[in-house]
């Protein structure tokens, strides 16, 4: 069973999706339609069965999915978990039947066209209309009742543009400047999360406090999910120029200059949509809180001294919807097999992780260097 949506005129749209690690990191979608495959609980009892959470999708509706990633070109397709996508007014939602395998993907997969990555691919699609969105017009649930078997159009012309009133759809100007250009519906969002914390989409921007470890891991991965502007934040150079190999696109030094102002300025005054804090400090936490927008995740992972209070401001958090997620680490059956998919593709890279090796002798001073701050990135102690 597989997932797509579509708007009025039948025509398929998905969009740009987001994804994975503990926090969830941002997509883009190959064209309207995907290969997007719904798990449902096989109730045989036999081996290979998976279960799913009904609660969270519609009526009647697994809540998660499965998709075929594209991450870059040459690489392998990864099949990865997804909510199930909730259609908004105009929409319906398709249990996707089967989807042609096509040159066009192919190129995309081969990195002969261009095309926003991480994406789901698949274009041409058959399938079950499942749901409507709300406030759909009326005419259009009589046109297309839950049950109605559809295909998906590869142009999906939004009707009101100047090519598309003339009767030109194959030109619509709304198709190249948003899915072509962004993987996106025309409103600019998408419907597709990964089964995760943070929601990270592509051109979002993330600022990363702290870069030590875990820190330049997450810059890894900002990078590969498709985040826009990625800000480095530590006290040391030396790990800042390491952050511009990971993936970092502007560097703060916060020993020299505030780092809340002048994450505000790269971002034209707006603050970040996703802040990760990884060091586990009061300072840190309250940086990170501020360094978001209206409506922003701030996303702590360090750990902090026992008894260590963050400070926040009540009314913007309530009245900018700010949202603080807590995240203790990967969770090892769903989250560490997709990392570990990362690293075999090469699109995350363990060797750019682990900057210094020690010997099992030499473990003690390992954790000093650690605790004098003389460590870049990641260290690793060889028991062999």
């Amino acid at each position: 069973m597989a997932s797509a949506i579509v708007r009025r005129n039948i025509t398929n749209n998905l969009k740009r999706l987001p994804l994975l690690s503990s926090s969830c990191w941002g997509f883009n979608n190959h064209n309207n339609n995907h290969l997007l495959n719904v798990v449902e609980e096989q109730h045989g009892g036999g081996s290979g069965s998976v279960s799913f959470h009904a609660e969270a999708g519609g009526v009647g509706l697994p809540s998660y999915m499965r998709g075929a990633v594209y991450w870059e070109p040459n690489k392998p397709l990864t099949i990865e978990e997804f909510h199930i996508p909730r259609p908004k007014a105009g929409e319906l939602l398709i249990k996707t039947k089967g989807c042609g395998v096509c040159h066009s993907d192919l190129h995309v997969m081969k990195g002969e066209i261009p095309f926003s990555s991480p994406c789901v691919v698949g274009h041409e699609i058959t399938g079950e209309v499942v749901e409507h969105g709300q406030h759909t017009d009326a005419k259009t649930i009589e046109r297309l009742p839950i049950g109605s078997r559809v295909v998906g159009a590869f142009i999906m012309p939004c009707g009101n543009c100047n090519y598309c009133s003339k009767g030109h759809d194959d030109l619509c100007e709304a198709f190249f400047a948003y899915n072509r250009a962004h993987g996106t519906l025309y409103d600019g969002e998408t419907r597709l999360f990964l089964r995760s914390s943070a929601e990270v989409r592509p051109g979002d921007t993330v600022a990363v406090i702290g870069t030590g470890g875990v820190g330049s891991s997450c810059l890894q991965i900002a990078r590969a999910f498709g985040a826009s502007d990625i800000i480095a934040v530590d006290i040391q150079d030396d790990k800042l120029e390491k952050a511009k190999t990971l993936g970092a696109t502007h560097t703060i030094n916060s020993a020299k200059e505030d780092p809340v102002e002048k994450i505000l300025e790269i971002t034209g005054g707006k603050g970040v949509d996703v802040a990760v804090e990884a060091l586990g400090r009061p300072q840190t936490f309250a940086q990170c809180t501020q360094s978001v927008k209206d409506g922003g995740r701030a996303v702590m992972i360090g750990l902090a001294k026992a008894g260590s209070l963050g400070e926040v401001d009540i009314n913007r958090l309530v009245r900018r919807k700010i949202k603080v997620i807590g995240s203790y680490g990967g969770r090892a059956r769903q989250d560490l097999p997709k990392l570990i998919r990362l690293a075999e593709t090469g699109i995350f890279d363990l060797g750019h992780a682990v900057s210094r090796k020690y010997t099992f002798e030499e473990s003690g001073k390992a954790f000093q260097d650690l605790n004098e701050g003389n460590i870049i990135g990641r260290a690793v102690i060889e028991i062999v």
